[in-house]
Protein backbone atom coordinates (compact mmCIF):
# COMPACT_ATOMS: atom_id res chain seq x y z
CA UNK A 1 0.00 0.00 0.00
CA UNK A 2 2.63 2.51 0.95
CA UNK A 3 4.09 2.03 -2.62
CA UNK A 4 1.22 2.70 -4.18
CA UNK A 5 0.72 5.83 -2.41
CA UNK A 6 4.52 6.82 -3.11
CA UNK A 7 3.77 5.90 -6.65
CA UNK A 8 0.69 8.58 -6.72
CA UNK A 9 2.40 11.20 -4.84
CA UNK A 10 6.04 11.35 -6.73
CA UNK A 11 5.73 10.16 -10.18
CA UNK A 12 8.44 11.97 -11.64
CA UNK A 13 10.68 10.25 -8.65
CA UNK A 14 9.53 6.98 -9.90
CA UNK A 15 10.17 7.36 -13.46
CA UNK A 16 13.53 8.42 -12.51
CA UNK A 17 14.01 5.55 -9.85
CA UNK A 18 13.29 3.09 -12.65
CA UNK A 19 15.18 4.67 -15.12
CA UNK A 20 12.09 4.84 -17.37
CA UNK A 21 14.21 5.77 -20.73
CA UNK A 22 16.51 2.67 -20.60
CA UNK A 23 13.09 0.23 -20.65
CA UNK A 24 13.46 1.17 -24.43
CA UNK A 25 15.63 -2.17 -24.57
CA UNK A 26 13.30 -4.36 -23.32
CA UNK A 27 10.61 -3.10 -25.37
CA UNK A 28 12.66 -3.28 -28.30
CA UNK A 29 13.97 -7.08 -27.60
CA UNK A 30 9.98 -8.05 -26.67
CA UNK A 31 8.74 -6.42 -29.75
CA UNK A 32 11.86 -7.99 -32.07
CA UNK A 33 10.30 -11.00 -31.16
CA UNK A 34 6.57 -10.71 -32.25
CA UNK A 35 7.98 -9.09 -35.74
CA UNK A 36 9.80 -11.82 -36.13
CA UNK A 37 7.46 -14.32 -35.42
CA UNK A 38 5.22 -12.49 -37.81
CA UNK A 39 8.31 -12.79 -40.64
CA UNK A 40 8.11 -16.32 -40.04
CA UNK A 41 4.75 -17.22 -39.37
CA UNK A 42 2.91 -14.68 -41.27
CA UNK A 43 0.59 -14.27 -38.40
CA UNK A 44 0.74 -12.42 -34.34
CA UNK A 45 -1.29 -12.17 -32.03
CA UNK A 46 -0.87 -8.54 -31.03
CA UNK A 47 -2.67 -8.85 -27.44
CA UNK A 48 -0.11 -11.54 -26.54
CA UNK A 49 2.47 -8.94 -27.46
CA UNK A 50 1.69 -6.28 -25.52
CA UNK A 51 1.46 -8.95 -22.23
CA UNK A 52 4.74 -9.35 -22.82
CA UNK A 53 6.03 -5.76 -23.24
CA UNK A 54 4.10 -5.10 -20.06
CA UNK A 55 5.38 -8.11 -18.36
CA UNK A 56 9.17 -7.64 -19.12
CA UNK A 57 9.13 -3.61 -18.60
CA UNK A 58 8.17 -4.51 -14.45
CA UNK A 59 10.87 -6.75 -14.29
CA UNK A 60 13.43 -4.55 -15.94
CA UNK A 61 12.06 -1.87 -13.79
CA UNK A 62 12.47 -4.47 -10.88
CA UNK A 63 16.07 -5.11 -11.68
CA UNK A 64 17.05 -1.54 -11.43
CA UNK A 65 14.87 -0.70 -8.50
CA UNK A 66 16.65 -3.27 -6.63
CA UNK A 67 20.07 -2.62 -8.24
CA UNK A 68 19.84 1.23 -7.03
CA UNK A 69 19.03 0.09 -3.17
CA UNK A 70 21.56 -2.53 -3.17
CA UNK A 71 24.22 -0.05 -4.75
CA UNK A 72 22.94 2.38 -1.89
CA UNK A 73 23.34 0.01 0.76
CA UNK A 74 26.66 -0.69 -0.28
CA UNK A 75 28.21 2.93 -0.81
CA UNK A 76 28.58 2.87 -4.55
CA UNK A 77 25.86 5.58 -5.54
CA UNK A 78 27.23 7.73 -2.57
CA UNK A 79 30.55 8.23 -4.97
CA UNK A 80 29.44 8.15 -8.22
CA UNK A 81 28.74 11.25 -10.25
CA UNK A 82 25.39 11.23 -11.78
CA UNK A 83 25.76 12.13 -15.70
CA UNK A 84 22.19 10.74 -16.93
CA UNK A 85 23.24 7.49 -18.26
CA UNK A 86 25.62 6.50 -15.36
CA UNK A 87 25.68 6.54 -11.61
CA UNK A 88 23.02 5.65 -10.79
CA UNK A 89 19.59 7.48 -10.24
CA UNK A 90 20.27 9.30 -7.27
CA UNK A 91 16.62 9.24 -5.50
CA UNK A 92 18.13 7.77 -2.92
CA UNK A 93 20.93 9.80 -1.72
CA UNK A 94 19.13 12.64 -2.66
CA UNK A 95 16.47 11.50 0.15
CA UNK A 96 13.67 11.51 -2.59
CA UNK A 97 12.55 7.87 -1.65
CA UNK A 98 12.93 5.51 1.12
CA UNK A 99 15.36 2.54 0.60
CA UNK A 100 12.74 -0.10 1.81
CA UNK A 101 10.11 1.82 -0.28
CA UNK A 102 12.29 1.36 -3.29
CA UNK A 103 13.39 -2.37 -2.46
CA UNK A 104 9.66 -2.98 -1.56
CA UNK A 105 8.90 -1.64 -5.04
CA UNK A 106 11.57 -3.49 -6.84
CA UNK A 107 9.95 -6.62 -5.40
CA UNK A 108 6.55 -5.35 -6.59
CA UNK A 109 7.68 -5.35 -9.73
CA UNK A 110 9.22 -9.16 -10.04
CA UNK A 111 6.26 -10.33 -8.60
CA UNK A 112 4.06 -8.80 -11.28
CA UNK A 113 6.14 -9.80 -14.12
CA UNK A 114 6.62 -12.84 -12.69
CA UNK A 115 2.90 -13.45 -12.93
CA UNK A 116 2.44 -12.34 -16.54
CA UNK A 117 4.84 -15.25 -17.07
CA UNK A 118 3.22 -17.30 -14.58
CA UNK A 119 0.17 -17.26 -17.20
CA UNK A 120 2.39 -17.95 -20.14
CA UNK A 121 4.01 -21.17 -18.38
CA UNK A 122 0.29 -22.31 -17.78
CA UNK A 123 -0.67 -21.77 -21.03
CA UNK A 124 2.64 -22.77 -23.40
CA UNK A 125 4.61 -24.75 -21.05
CA UNK A 126 7.95 -25.47 -19.66
CA UNK A 127 10.09 -23.48 -21.97
CA UNK A 128 8.23 -20.42 -20.85
CA UNK A 129 9.31 -21.43 -17.17
CA UNK A 130 12.74 -22.14 -17.96
CA UNK A 131 13.02 -18.44 -19.46
CA UNK A 132 11.02 -17.15 -16.24
CA UNK A 133 13.09 -19.19 -13.55
CA UNK A 134 16.49 -17.67 -14.97
CA UNK A 135 14.88 -14.30 -15.34
CA UNK A 136 13.64 -13.85 -11.72
CA UNK A 137 16.92 -15.82 -10.12
CA UNK A 138 18.93 -13.25 -12.01
CA UNK A 139 17.29 -9.98 -11.52
CA UNK A 140 17.25 -11.37 -7.50
CA UNK A 141 20.62 -11.62 -7.49
CA UNK A 142 21.85 -9.46 -10.46
CA UNK A 143 22.83 -6.80 -7.54
CA UNK A 144 24.70 -8.96 -5.76
CA UNK A 145 26.33 -12.02 -6.90
CA UNK A 146 26.25 -11.27 -10.42
CA UNK A 147 28.31 -8.05 -10.37
CA UNK A 148 30.23 -9.28 -7.89
CA UNK A 149 31.11 -12.37 -10.38
CA UNK A 150 31.91 -9.89 -13.20
CA UNK A 151 28.79 -11.49 -15.14
CA UNK A 152 26.72 -8.60 -15.37
CA UNK A 153 27.59 -7.56 -19.21
CA UNK A 154 26.64 -11.51 -19.99
CA UNK A 155 23.36 -11.05 -17.80
CA UNK A 156 22.27 -8.19 -19.42
CA UNK A 157 23.02 -9.85 -23.26
CA UNK A 158 21.33 -13.24 -22.38
CA UNK A 159 18.40 -11.36 -20.74
CA UNK A 160 17.73 -9.27 -23.94
CA UNK A 161 18.20 -12.68 -26.05
CA UNK A 162 15.99 -14.86 -23.72
CA UNK A 163 13.63 -11.96 -24.20
CA UNK A 164 13.21 -12.64 -27.82
CA UNK A 165 12.94 -15.89 -27.33
CA UNK A 166 10.35 -15.72 -24.98
CA UNK A 167 8.40 -13.19 -26.83
CA UNK A 168 8.80 -15.41 -30.18
CA UNK A 169 7.95 -18.79 -28.70
CA UNK A 170 5.09 -17.16 -27.08
CA UNK A 171 3.65 -16.53 -30.72
CA UNK A 172 4.63 -19.96 -32.39
CA UNK A 173 5.37 -21.88 -30.13
CA UNK A 174 8.60 -22.42 -31.49
CA UNK A 175 12.84 -21.80 -31.33
CA UNK A 176 14.53 -21.56 -34.39
CA UNK A 177 17.93 -20.11 -35.66
CA UNK A 178 15.95 -16.57 -36.62
CA UNK A 179 14.95 -16.52 -33.38
CA UNK A 180 18.14 -17.25 -31.59
CA UNK A 181 19.87 -14.65 -33.93
CA UNK A 182 17.85 -11.72 -33.69
CA UNK A 183 18.08 -12.66 -29.88
CA UNK A 184 21.43 -12.71 -30.15
CA UNK A 185 21.78 -9.41 -31.92
CA UNK A 186 19.58 -7.55 -29.17
CA UNK A 187 21.49 -8.94 -26.74
CA UNK A 188 24.93 -7.72 -27.97
CA UNK A 189 23.03 -4.41 -27.91
CA UNK A 190 21.67 -3.91 -24.55
CA UNK A 191 25.19 -5.31 -23.03
CA UNK A 192 27.19 -2.64 -25.22
CA UNK A 193 25.31 0.18 -23.36
CA UNK A 194 26.08 -1.63 -19.89
CA UNK A 195 29.67 -2.00 -21.15
CA UNK A 196 30.07 2.06 -22.05
CA UNK A 197 28.31 3.23 -18.88
CA UNK A 198 31.16 1.13 -16.73
CA UNK A 199 33.79 3.50 -17.37
CA UNK A 200 32.78 6.24 -15.12
CA UNK A 201 31.85 4.39 -12.37
CA UNK A 202 34.68 2.36 -12.47
CA UNK A 203 36.50 3.81 -8.87
CA UNK A 204 32.78 3.36 -7.44
CA UNK A 205 32.16 0.27 -8.75
CA UNK A 206 35.80 -1.47 -7.33
CA UNK A 207 35.42 0.63 -4.19
CA UNK A 208 31.69 -1.25 -3.66
CA UNK A 209 33.48 -4.86 -4.59
CA UNK A 210 31.74 -4.80 -8.02
CA UNK A 211 33.75 -7.15 -10.65
CA UNK A 212 32.42 -5.21 -14.19
CA UNK A 213 34.29 -5.70 -17.32
CA UNK A 214 35.99 -2.62 -17.31
CA UNK A 215 37.06 -3.41 -13.64
CA UNK A 216 38.57 -6.67 -14.74
CA UNK A 217 40.10 -5.55 -17.69
CA UNK A 218 41.14 -2.22 -16.54
CA UNK A 219 39.91 1.28 -18.32
CA UNK A 220 42.69 1.29 -20.82
CA UNK A 221 42.30 -1.92 -22.26
CA UNK A 222 38.29 -2.20 -21.77
CA UNK A 223 38.14 1.15 -24.14
CA UNK A 224 40.24 -0.83 -26.93
CA UNK A 225 37.74 -4.31 -26.98
CA UNK A 226 34.49 -2.37 -26.55
CA UNK A 227 34.33 -2.42 -30.58
CA UNK A 228 33.95 -5.63 -30.11
CA UNK A 229 29.63 -5.47 -29.80
CA UNK A 230 29.21 -3.20 -32.99
CA UNK A 231 31.37 -5.99 -34.75
CA UNK A 232 29.69 -8.74 -33.20
CA UNK A 233 25.94 -7.31 -34.22
CA UNK A 234 26.87 -6.42 -37.48
CA UNK A 235 28.35 -9.68 -37.84
CA UNK A 236 25.25 -11.43 -36.74
CA UNK A 237 23.38 -9.33 -39.62
CA UNK A 238 25.49 -10.00 -42.42
CA UNK A 239 25.41 -13.51 -41.46
CA UNK A 240 21.65 -13.78 -41.11
CA UNK A 241 20.77 -12.16 -44.01
CA UNK A 242 24.04 -14.26 -45.92
CA UNK A 243 22.15 -17.66 -44.78
CA UNK A 244 18.36 -16.27 -45.63
CA UNK A 245 17.22 -16.17 -42.00
CA UNK A 246 17.30 -12.55 -42.04
CA UNK A 247 14.68 -10.65 -45.10
CA UNK A 248 17.57 -8.72 -47.00
CA UNK A 249 15.36 -5.34 -45.76
CA UNK A 250 17.36 -6.25 -42.30
CA UNK A 251 20.40 -4.18 -43.69
CA UNK A 252 18.96 -0.87 -42.70
CA UNK A 253 19.99 -1.48 -39.33
CA UNK A 254 23.74 -1.07 -39.99
CA UNK A 255 22.76 2.45 -41.07
CA UNK A 256 23.00 3.43 -37.17
CA UNK A 257 26.93 2.21 -37.04
CA UNK A 258 27.99 5.76 -37.54
CA UNK A 259 26.58 6.16 -33.99
CA UNK A 260 28.63 3.43 -32.69
CA UNK A 261 31.57 4.67 -34.43
CA UNK A 262 31.47 7.73 -32.76
CA UNK A 263 30.43 6.32 -29.21
CA UNK A 264 34.21 4.96 -30.00
CA UNK A 265 35.83 7.68 -31.19
CA UNK A 266 38.55 8.87 -29.45
CA UNK A 267 37.71 6.37 -26.46
CA UNK A 268 41.50 4.87 -26.10
CA UNK A 269 42.60 7.89 -25.20
CA UNK A 270 39.67 9.20 -22.96
CA UNK A 271 38.67 6.45 -21.34
CA UNK A 272 36.88 8.35 -18.57
CA UNK A 273 33.85 8.51 -20.92
CA UNK A 274 32.33 11.86 -21.91
CA UNK A 275 28.60 11.77 -21.76
CA UNK A 276 28.56 12.00 -24.96
CA UNK A 277 30.18 9.12 -26.30
CA UNK A 278 27.78 7.23 -23.55
CA UNK A 279 24.89 8.95 -25.22
CA UNK A 280 26.50 7.68 -29.07
CA UNK A 281 26.17 4.24 -27.46
CA UNK A 282 22.59 4.48 -26.23
CA UNK A 283 21.45 5.86 -29.90
CA UNK A 284 23.22 3.12 -31.65
CA UNK A 285 21.55 0.61 -29.30
CA UNK A 286 17.93 1.99 -29.98
CA UNK A 287 18.40 3.24 -33.38
CA UNK A 288 20.01 -0.52 -34.37
CA UNK A 289 16.89 -2.34 -32.55
CA UNK A 290 14.14 -0.35 -33.78
CA UNK A 291 15.96 -0.59 -37.81
CA UNK A 292 15.69 -4.12 -36.97
CA UNK A 293 12.48 -4.73 -36.81
CA UNK A 294 11.45 -2.41 -39.43
CA UNK A 295 13.66 -4.78 -41.58
CA UNK A 296 11.78 -7.97 -40.25
CA UNK A 297 8.07 -5.99 -40.12
CA UNK A 298 8.97 -4.69 -44.08
CA UNK A 299 7.92 -8.35 -45.55
CA UNK A 300 4.94 -8.65 -43.76
CA UNK A 301 3.55 -5.02 -45.21
CA UNK A 302 4.85 -5.95 -48.42
CA UNK A 303 2.66 -9.27 -48.39
CA UNK A 304 -0.08 -7.23 -46.83
CA UNK A 305 -0.40 -4.61 -49.61
CA UNK A 306 -0.05 -7.58 -52.60
CA UNK A 307 -3.45 -9.43 -51.24
CA UNK A 308 -5.07 -6.03 -51.20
Amino acid sequence: MMVLIECIMSPYVWLRAIRVKFLLSSVISATLGGVTSLYTHHTINLLDLLLVIFGVMALHASVDLLNDYRDYKRGIDTKTKKTGMSGGTGVLPEGLLPPNTVYRAGILCLLVGGAVGAYYIYTHGVVVGIILGFAILSIYFYSTKIVDWGLGETFVGIKGALIVLGSYYIQTTQLNEIAVLAGVAAGSLSAFVLYMTSFPDHDADKSGGRKTLVIRLGPVRAARLCIIFPVLFTAIILYGIYSNAFPIYCMISLFSIPFGVLANKNLRRDHVMPKRQMRYALMYSRISGVLLIIGFAIPAIIATLEVV
